[in-house]
């Protein structure tokens, strides 16, 4: 097939340009799940994506003619970063179109790659538009994030990686977006070691994949606001279909609680730092919606790590309350001296931490004279919350949730 061989041009292109990024075996992971689990640390790559794989072998592909000009693309996030990297090294001027909702760290990241950041618009849409625009209008080549065969090939040589790296995998699970990272992975892998298992994984807010495959084309879905940012994406490739079709096994879909709870674990049980859209293969297998039936070896690709502190910090917050972790407990109590510590000292006892103390003594449903008290506790699991609960209900505090 053509892009084999494109594969392997860009395999041959990439070398010594872009990490070959590791192969990690995680003891706890495999024992949480019952396979041999490996993780595929794209996170760690250059400008922390496997974007820019397929961005540096497009534009190292390009006529002399054509670098002369330019190139343009459209993106929020990592294609941006890759693009501009890669412009860089090659040393070609580079035309960024994102967003005006684009956050900050995002557009300064680009910026600081070399890249010309034009803002337009309001949705990704309305960027890329424009980013087509200006590709016509300026005669520049436009750079597609994932409908491109060379961008294709250039994320495909993450399959020659995990064949040549690990022997005797028997699935591999991909995060997807537009479909260019799983096509160019499961085309290499599928034809030199068909019985490898292919899965995708998207996230609920954005299944334009699993709407494609329903229907055998493109279908623009309704998206929402996602922690996996990087595969939120409304309609999957005309290209990138038809290999997925023929080389991935099935694509399932994951929920936003999950996906931040397997970035915590993966903090937590790796040290690594992964974005939301990384998280997604990992997130399915806490799902239990991977088929692990007559699977023995399982590598997950963890594509990207960009994710900023803020969204991390309220990414963590949310993964521990999924987990049980985090615990809310509300009661009411007199509003006298003593009463608040006495109420803390007994949670304290437990040996659990209290994260935030908050009071009302103004609601209609509060006697005068008393307050609600409502008070956010980090525990060991949703067992010692219901320990806590029961002790509190012995001592006679009324608990409302």
């Amino acid at each position: 097939m053509e892009l084999v061989g494109l594969i392997e041009r860009a395999h041959r292109r990439l070398k010594g340009v872009v990490h070959e990024t590791p192969i990690v075996y995680s003891t706890s992971f495999s024992r949480m799940f019952g396979v041999e689990v490996y993780l595929k640390l794209e996170n760690l790559q250059k400008t922390g994506s496997f974007k820019v794989r397929g961005a540096y072998n497009r534009i190292s592909s390009l006529t002399a003619e054509e670098k002369a000009r330019g190139v343009v693309a459209a993106s929020s996030g990592n294609h941006a970063q890759g693009v501009a990297w890669a412009s860089g090294l090659v040393g070609i001027r580079a035309t960024i179109v994102m967003p005006e909702t684009t956050p900050i760290v995002k557009y300064m990241a680009t910026r600081g790659y070399g890249a010309e950041v034009v803002l337009h618009g309001r949705t990704f849409s309305e960027a890329y538009e424009h980013a087509l625009h200006l590709s016509r209008t300026r005669r520049l080549a436009f750079i597609h994030p994932f409908d491109d065969e060379v961008v294709m090939a250039g994320q495909g040589t993450i399959g020659v990686e995990i064949l040549s790296s690990l022997a005797g995998v028997d699935c591999v699970v991909v995060p997807v977006g537009g479909g260019g990272l799983i096509a160019g992975i499961a085309t290499w892998i599928k034809e030199h070691s068909g019985g490898v298992k292919l899965v995708g994984v998207e996230s609920t807010l954005s299944p334009s994949l699993s709407e494609a495959l329903k229907h055998h084309r493109p279908v623009a879905v309704q998206t929402k606001p996602s922690i996996a940012d990087g595969v939120n994406i409304k309609q999957v490739g005309s290209k990138t279909l038809p290999l997925v079709e023929r080389y991935v096994d099935c694509a399932v879909t994951v929920e936003e609680e999950t996906i931040a709870e397997a970035i915590v674990k993966l903090m937590e049980r790796k040290k690594l730092v992964v974005e939301g859209a990384g998280a997604t293969g990992m997130a399915a297998l806490m799902e239990k919606k991977i088929p692990l039936e007559g699977i023995r070896k399982l590598v997950v690709v963890l594509s990207g790590g960009n994710i900023d502190v803020t969204t991390l910090d309220r990414i963590l917050h949310k993964g521990l309350v999924k987990e049980g972790r985090v615990c809310s407990i509300t009661t009411v109590i007199e509003d006298a001296p003593g009463e608040l510590a006495a109420l803390a000292s007994e949670v304290a006892g437990m040996r659990a931490n209290i994260l935030q103390v908050t009071h009302n003594r103004d609601a209609l449903d509060v006697p005068v004279g008393r307050t609600r008290v409502e008070l956010v506790v980090e525990v060991e699991g949703r067992e010692h919350t219901e320990r806590i609960r029961e002790r509190l209900g012995m001592l006679g505090y009324e608990l409302t949730c």
